[in-house]
């Protein structure tokens, strides 16, 4: 994976797990070191790492810079295309998981359709959205059945968002801006039995991480809001844990900088309109799934 924020957060994450390689061999090796050491969002990288023999070293673990030398079996790719993204497969590697949306690759989601079969050579990790979005949307709708939904998220800017004017392929800039997004589609394919009940909406704001989703739903099981905190709460604790949290905190975005949850359900932040319409908001973590999801192909080969 090129050795941006996300090849950063990947590595980061994957070293719990297992060897991890770069094929960024265009950046400066002291650039990259001081870029991992110092990540803007997620603070100091508290472990050793240096330059030794044009690698990098991690608590005395080498990176090789690019991952056909190295024999990377698995590689973590955000090319949305299955020809641009297969093109490790040309070499040693034997599989690809996608960190881009992407139409053509099968779509997992851990903890919702995760029964990967080992002979797909790329897949899909969707997208971060899609990951908070299922999980809440999935334990709902098998309570209380939704009829439709609509979601709003209010997302952390995005590599091409502008914070202040300047030449931009896009009209919107700067700010508070609406964006456009495939959620929707996407969610139809991760939960075939949700076709055509939900959609969505963006708002992309100027903060550095962590993102906010509003879901309304109509349900066709009555339900109050204590119900809905009932079921939530107990998947968090059950099927999903470690991977759906659950607070009664009254934190901010940024308390839940770094976690490790793929959706944090705020039981404080929901409001029933009745009991059959209610709202509520979660926040999130991404990359520690794609780890995960890897790990799981791994075990399933």
């Amino acid at each position: 994976k090129n050795f941006g924020h996300i090849g950063h957060l990947f590595t980061r994450a994957a070293f719990k797990s297992g060897k991890v390689d770069t094929n960024d061999p265009f950046t400066d090796l002291n650039y990259m070191v001081f870029m991992f050491q110092y990540e803007s969002t997620h603070c100091k990288f508290n472990s050793m790492i240096k330059t030794e023999n044009g690698k990098l070293i991690v608590n005395e673990n080498p990176i090789s810079i690019f991952h056909g030398d190295a024999g990377a079996e698995y590689v973590m790719e955000s090319f949305p295309t299955m020809e641009k993204a297969g093109a490790p497969l040309m070499g040693r590697a034997n599989k690809v998981l996608i960190s881009a949306l992407s139409a053509y690759a099968p779509m997992f989601v851990m903890g919702v359709n995760h029964s990967y079969d080992h002979l797909f050579k790329i897949i899909h990790n969707v997208s971060c959205t899609i990951n908070y979005l299922t999980l809440l949307a999935m334990v709902i709708h098998n309570s209380f059945a939704v009829m439709e939904g609509l979601m709003t998220t209010v997302h952390a800017n995005t590599a091409t968002q502008k914070t202040m004017d300047g030449p931009s392929g896009k009209l919107w800039h700067d700010k508070t801006i609406p964006a456009s997004t495939s959620t929707a589609k996407v969610i139809n394919k991760v939960i075939p039995e949700m076709n055509e009940k939900l959609n969505v909406m963006v708002l992309n704001v100027p903060i550095t991480n962590v993102s906010v989703m509003d879901l309304t739903c109509f349900l066709k099981k009555a339900a109050k809001y204590d119900d809905i905190k009932k079921v939530v709460k107990q998947a968090s604790e059950g099927p999903f844990k470690g991977i759906l949290g659950y607070t009664e905190d009254q934190g901010v975005s940024y308390n839940f900088n770094s976690d490790t949850h793929s959706s944090t359900f705020n039981a404080r932040a929901g409001i029933a309109l009745n009991d059959h319409c209610v709202k509520y908001d979660n926040e999130f973590g991404y990359i520690k799934w794609m780890v995960d999801l890897t790990v799981h192909m791994t075990s399933k080969e």
